[in-house]
């Protein structure tokens, strides 16, 4: 069996008296494309907030590449390899979509921001960044400045920046959140070309998408993992449809 790239161990997040994420377990092998669905308020942000540092986690243990990171800062997780995309875009309006990337490849390489304006001039941040935006599609966009691109190809360009860290895991919440039906369509392209590349944890309420994707699916409801299996399973999973996916979405 493939080694576990990603180990869940008890996670338990709290916000007083309210349970957020409760003994969530789960194991990610690498080059998996593992996906995390279930209704609104089951805990999935939460958890990929766990996961990335955003959040701290009350109780429990996570495991990334052998290494316990439970306790180690955002940016230590990022050093690691972790690297994840928002609900919302977070570019940089004003610089170009270039720029955007090549910054992220400046911090990746441990730099300081003082070139912060002419990240993308320098030959050694230039190349990669272009490398990431040619991954994504975004390659004849790349001087247009990152405020003018539609909804979609912001998608695109926060996936390019997360891939300039160079992950091993890229953790995605809700990268189709908002688009169009073609830029959804060429977004799952770009999941499609990047899965030979990352391991994916993804979470996303477009089931079209989730189903042709994911290689496993976990169900999470009420901060708990209710079900993890393939898509076939969880399509065919009598508790699954009661909790969340319904009859009507099945068909």
């Amino acid at each position: 069996m493939t080694k576990p790239l990603l180990e869940l161990q008890n996670l338990r997040k709290t916000y007083g008296a309210l349970v957020v994420t409760d003994d969530v377990s789960l194991s990610i092998p690498e080059g998996e494309v593992h996906a995390i669905i279930g209704p609104n308020g089951a805990g999935k942000t939460t958890l990929i907030h766990q996961i990335s540092g955003l959040a701290s986690s009350v109780s429990g243990r996570i495991v990334f590449d052998g290494e316990d990171i439970t306790r180690l800062p955002m940016h230590e997780r990022v050093r690691r390899g972790l690297a994840r995309s928002f609900q919302i875009t977070s570019v940089l309006p004003g610089f170009s979509a270039l720029e955007n990337v090549a910054l992220a490849v400046q911090a990746r390489s441990g730099s300081s921001y003082r070139l912060f304006g002419n990240a993308a001039r320098e030959r050694r941040l230039n190349e990669p960044a272009m490398e990431c935006l040619g991954l994504v599609g975004l390659a004849p966009r790349a001087h247009l400045p990152a405020g003018l691109l539609s909804h979609g190809e912001k998608r695109q360009l926060e996936l390019a920046i997360a891939l300039a860290t160079e992950p091993k895991l890229l953790l995605l919440d809700e990268p189709l959140a908002g688009t169009g039906h073609d830029e959804s369509r060429r977004v799952v392209e770009v999941l499609r070309r990047l899965r030979s590349r990352t391991t994916i944890l993804l979470i996303e309420h477009d089931m079209d998408a989730v189903f042709s994707l994911a290689d496993r699916i976990s169900v999470l409801v009420y901060g708990r993992v209710v079900a993890t299996d393939t898509p076939e399973r969880i399509r065919a999973n009598p508790e699954v449809r009661s909790a969340y996916l319904g009859e009507e979405e099945m068909v």
